[in-house]
């Protein structure tokens, strides 16, 4: 207890003294502003926007952007000085004395505030201004990258929200549907022989674990894209037989529903490894009392072991929402409306595949970081640790055979 406590107070004084370090050292604050100033002169040089505050205030700007100038002459005077006197710098160098240093923190200070000016003025109020042109032009813009590709957004916007809609009901009603299943499965997973049996329960024991094992090693060791062909056009052959018409199987089995049955099954092979990992990590002294108590194999499991795995599985188990929202894409496959069929769709229409793409790459973004967001708040609430997973692949399960 004592050895958790200090290594909790030695965290922050260790990043404290990080902090400091690259606050105070005088090397950090000239070659780290120096990019920054670097920046800023390039905004500098970037036509204004229509929008631009600095348009009226042309010789302010012309000072800022002497200021900046000047940061990087010091910056290169104190490089040259290093070099020269490499051996004795600490001592004979003007930069190193605590009132220089304290000054050249000051100046920093005014370098940062001076380019975020700049990224206001260019950056913000750029798009700003290419946002004003695109919402009312009534055709697209000519060679301005930036109108063009939101003038498509804008004009696109109810296909792009129909993809958007249509992602969110496939990740988050299949992660939902497949937490229920994996907790079906991973029971089955984890089915001992247990003295009491009889032939019955110990012949179902073992044909529930060993589909759980097939089932997780041939969904895990297939593509997402393969298995949703299969299931959709493997229907639809079936429904085909029947007589129906394409408008009748269509009502029947969905390219929607498809996915949402191929993302719920992928998940579940995923989300049964993650659990059966959060209860590997119970400890086994747990099971061990609870069945000293009377109780039995089901009983431990489900009132004791459970409980505590799901917890330990939490991060894993959250994290599939924002696999489920990337991996969806792969459903336009089988013409899954999503964002990523939407962009094609975009694409298409003006025959500009890569600003569509690259809208549908930013909503992306906005959304799974949304997804990571709400879901570590969830799981803090819970006490576990949050981890980031990029994909279903990034993280092995550690389990015990």
């Amino acid at each position: 207890m004592s050895s958790a406590l200090s290594g909790e107070q030695t965290e922050p004084r260790r990043r404290g003294k990080i902090a400091s370090f690259f606050l105070d050292d005088h090397r950090y604050v000239l070659l780290g502003t120096s990019a920054v100033a670097l920046v800023g002169m390039l905004l500098s040089s970037q036509p204004r926007p229509e929008m631009s505050f600095l348009a009226k205030a042309f010789t302010v700007e012309l000072v800022m952007y002497y200021l900046l100038a000047a940061w990087l002459v010091l910056s290169a005077v104190a490089l040259v000085f290093k070099l020269t006197h490499w051996s004795n710098y600490a001592e004979t160098a003007p930069f190193t004395k605590p009132a220089v240093r304290r000054v050249l923190r000051y100046i920093a200070y005014v370098v940062w505030a001076i380019t975020l000016v700049l990224i206001v003025d260019r950056v913000v109020m750029g798009v700003a201004s290419a946002w004003g042109v695109a919402v009312t032009a009534t055709e697209r813009p000519g060679d301005d990258f930036l109108q063009n590709i939101l003038w498509m957004f804008w004009v696109s916007r109810d296909t792009y929200l129909v993809g958007v809609t249509t992602t969110i009901e496939l990740a988050v009603i299949g992660t939902v549907v497949a937490f229920f299943l994996a907790l079906v499965l991973v029971f089955c997973r984890i089915q001992t022989i247990d003295k009491p049996d009889n032939d019955f329960i110990r012949f179902w024991k073992v044909v529930g674990s060993g589909f759980a094992k097939v089932y997780s090693t041939v969904v895990r060791g297939t593509p997402m894209m393969v298995q949703a062909m299969i299931i959709y056009y493997g229907v639809v052959g079936v429904l085909s037989g029947t007589g129906l018409t394409a408008t009748e199987m269509n009502a029947v089995w969905s390219p929607f529903v498809a996915g949402l049955v191929t993302v719920s099954l992928n998940s579940t092979a995923y989300m049964m490894e993650v659990l059966r990992g959060g209860i590997a990590s119970v400890d086994k002294g747990q099971t061990e009392a609870a069945r000293s108590l009377g109780l039995s194999q089901l009983q431990t499991m489900v009132k004791v072991v459970f409980p505590q795995g799901i917890k330990y599985a939490i991060p894993g188990l959250s994290n599939e929402l924002v696999i489920n929202i990337k991996d969806s894409s792969v459903l336009s496959i089988i013409s899954v409306f999503d964002l990523t069929f939407g962009a094609r769709t975009v694409g298409g229409n003006y025959y500009q595949y890569f600003p569509a793409f690259l809208i549908a790459a930013v909503i992306y973004l906005i959304l799974t970081m949304i997804a990571t967001w709400l879901l570590g708040k969830f799981a803090r609430r819970f006490d576990v640790k949050v981890e980031t997973m990029g994909s279903t692949s990034d993280q092995p399960v550690k389990v015990e055979e």
